[in-house]
């Protein structure tokens, strides 16, 4: 259980704060089990709808860039810190990591986070990949896997997290997420400190109906995508 969560019990009878934790805990384990049957689920129909637009995207992606394999992995932070390989399709040069260094003072977003809407790194395929965020498919295999969730926080990078305060941290305190409430929310055009006020918002209040939800919404922003870059 989170603190946050449960800030209140202080207040009742010691009787009634066992009871009452009891109920949380039934409460929250009953949301697991169900959240764990909608990724798996989810999931897996996602990767088998979606395996001829791999082929696809995979195909583009090495035309225009052959040096560099099509799906990549970047190393994340998920629950309790634990460290995982998240999978994309590859939507920058080869040479991305190295170029970062030159670009770090160009950076559109404050905080432990570097975003850049005309980045000179991702490919021309990288571009309408990231606007219609097909870039982001291949972590239902994470979904799969019980790394990441259908919804939740987005996984960050360890030189990002190296800049998290006490309270940044929380955003690591639940399994992260392929979509969230930052990314219904605004997405690019909220900074830092605004997405994880969103995350610990949504820590606080997930639910089943919350998540059904915040993916219904993401949805909606996948066919309008005007906030991906």
């Amino acid at each position: 259980m989170t603190p946050s969560l449960y800030h209140d019990e202080a207040t009742i009878g010691v009787a009634d704060y066992y009871s009452n934790t009891r109920v949380k805990q039934t409460g929250y384990t009953l949301y697991s089990v169900l959240k764990r049957i909608i990724d798996i689920c989810g999931s897996l129909v996602g990767l088998i709808l979606a395996a001829p637009l791999f082929a696809i995207v995979a195909f583009l992606i090495k035309r225009e860039d052959p040096s560099g394999s099509a799906l990549f992995y970047q190393t994340r932070v998920g629950k309790n810190e634990r460290i995982f390989r998240m999978y994309k399709l590859r939507s920058m040069y080869t040479n991305a990591e190295e170029k970062l260094k030159d670009l770090l003072d160009k950076n559109e977003i404050d905080g432990a986070m570097f975003k850049m809407k005309d980045d000179p790194r991702v490919t021309k395929v990288g571009r309408f990949i990231r606007k219609t965020s097909i870039d982001e498919l291949p972590q239902l295999i994470n979904v799969l896997r019980g790394e990441m969730s259908l919804v939740g926080p987005r996984p960050p990078l360890t030189r990002e997290v190296r800049e998290y305060t006490r309270r940044d941290k929380q955003r690591l305190s639940v399994t992260p997420g392929c979509t969230g409430l930052w990314q219904v929310s605004g997405r690019n055009n909220l900074c830092f400190k605004e997405m994880v006020e969103l995350d610990i918002t949504y820590i606080e209040r997930r639910c089943i109906w919350f998540d059904l939800k915040i993916l219904f919404r993401t949805v909606k922003a996948v066919v309008g995508s005007q906030d991906a870059f």
